[in-house]
């Protein structure tokens, strides 16, 4: 496997817009872990700046998330 890139994930205080067709594909996860993932974010690394952890999870770039922290591939963004 590469080398990936480890990216911490954080809390916000306020939930981020996520795009409702990003939401649209996560259907069958529940409302409150939904809610829980609206507040948290990454500090890209590919786009360089803050994404909601949501979008990040359905980049093709990413890999895992274990522990807090997200493992990317680091090649294609998530927009």
């Amino acid at each position: 496997m590469e080398k990936a890139l480890q990216v911490e994930v954080k809390k916000a205080t306020k939930s981020f817009k996520v795009p409702e067709e990003k939401l649209s594909e996560l259907r069958g996860i529940g409302n409150r872990l939904l809610s829980s993932m609206k507040k948290e974010y990454v500090d890209c690394p590919v786009v360089k700046q803050q994404v909601p952890f949501i979008v990040c999870y359905l980049c093709p770039s990413f890999i895992r998330r274990y522990k807090g922290v997200v493992y990317c591939k680091g090649e294609k963004g998530p927009y």
